[in-house]
């Protein structure tokens, strides 16, 4: 068990980078407004993204062996249930010894055994829901919360408060305007070309990456065309570059970890609609093609998008009509005032993720519960 000590708040979720990414920037947000790393607790999932992420990072953490509940069928499913309880009750144990005062769920089945731990012991929960439409999780948890801290406005989940969506600091603090050469020379770019840069998510998009590939091959003689391709690292060994020598500069990689650098760099995104990079856009002012994943739950990843493209903040590009990718960037490298305005617009829509109403929710609610 360990001596017991006292930490502010466990942070929790994981499996994907689409719930790490957002934990990280929670734990970030919070150390910004004085809480010292060591008070700052992550509980993940041991089979996810975050056993390689947080190692890394300044906070301390643990793994709970649990899976989530496939929606198709899956041997997996037969492990669900026995998984989750033993997973709580290693999560009780955590917390009777960390004496958390708040725990910050992003989601995600990683996230369930702490905070049925938390409801047991009475420690006040904040769900943090990063989604346009909640995810099944953050639905079942936000009956427990204290409060939901929500990215978009008009959420349904309980006690909601429109925050922002977290963003990490790095990203918060991107000056497109003034760091691009920068950037551009920290990650090899040529400094001269139009940049398109393509994210298909923390796996990569096979559909996505074909379409790009497909743009590639008709603009191969293009001087001016570089794209540095975010994969996925299941998909980086299939895929050559281009050196640019004779045409389109074309740079593959399986992960970028200096996301920071490549918002910075880049004139033209193309993405799918998770709520990390819709918000990332957001927080930074960065113009783009939207390609919501066509299979996502309830396709809330189309919901994300919209909160853009409804304002002209981003182009949505429903993943049924992805031959029209190359005529949309064509069209936009043509005008290059409406690709810069759509960033402008996406950069205002962004303002509360750059903000502190997040970090100041979650201390809020944290020292309601422990008043005398």
């Amino acid at each position: 068990m360990g001596t017991p000590v006292s930490v502010f708040a466990i942070v929790t979720g994981g499996g994907t980078a689409g719930h790490v990414l957002p934990a990280l920037a929670i734990a970030e947000a919070l150390q910004d407004v004085g809480h010292p790393p060591g008070s700052i607790y992550y509980i993940g999932a041991k089979r996810g993204i975050e056993t390689s992420l947080l190692p890394a990072s300044p906070y301390p953490y643990a793994f709970l062996d649990v899976v989530g509940f496939q929606r198709s069928f899956s041997r997996r499913n037969v492990a669900f249930a026995p998984k989750m309880v033993r997973a709580t009750r290693q999560a009780m144990r955590l917390l009777r010894r960390l004496r958390p005062q708040v725990v910050v769920s992003v989601g995600g089945y990683a996230s369930m055994p702490t905070v049925f731990a938390a409801k047991r012991y009475r420690i006040p929960i904040v769900v943090v829901s990063f989604d346009r439409r909640p995810g099944k999780a953050s639905a079942l948890s936000g009956r427990f919360a204290a409060a939901s801290a929500v990215a978009f406005e008009g959420s349904l989940l309980p006690r909601a408060e429109h925050t922002g969506a977290p963003v990490r600091r790095a990203i918060r603090t991107v000056d497109r305007a003034g760091g691009r050469e920068t950037a551009r020379e920290a990650l090899g770019i040529p400094e001269d070309r139009f940049l398109l840069t393509v994210v298909g998510g923390s796996l990569g998009s096979g559909v996505l990456n074909a379409a790009v590939i497909r743009y590639l091959d008709a603009h191969a003689g293009d001087t001016d065309l570089a794209v540095y391709h975010v994969v996925g690292d299941r998909f980086v060994d299939g895929i050559d570059g281009r050196d640019g020598s004779d045409g389109a500069w074309h740079r593959v990689v399986g992960f970028e970890p200096r996301m920071d650098l490549l918002w910075t760099a880049t004139d033209l995104v193309i993405g799918r609609g998770g709520a990390s990079t819709v918000a990332e856009i957001a927080a930074t002012g960065t113009p783009a093609i939207l390609v919501p994943w066509a299979d996502s739950a309830e396709d809330h990843q189309t919901e994300n998008v919209k909160w853009l493209s409804d304002t002209a903040a981003a182009v949505l590009l429903p993943e049924s009509e992805l031959s029209r990718l190359g005529s949309e960037i064509d069209d936009l490298r043509a005008h290059p005032v409406r690709m810069n305005a759509m960033g402008g617009r996406a950069y205002f829509l962004g303002e509360r993720n750059r903000g502190t109403a997040l970090p100041a929710l979650i201390e809020r609610v944290a020292l309601a519960s422990n008043a005398p």
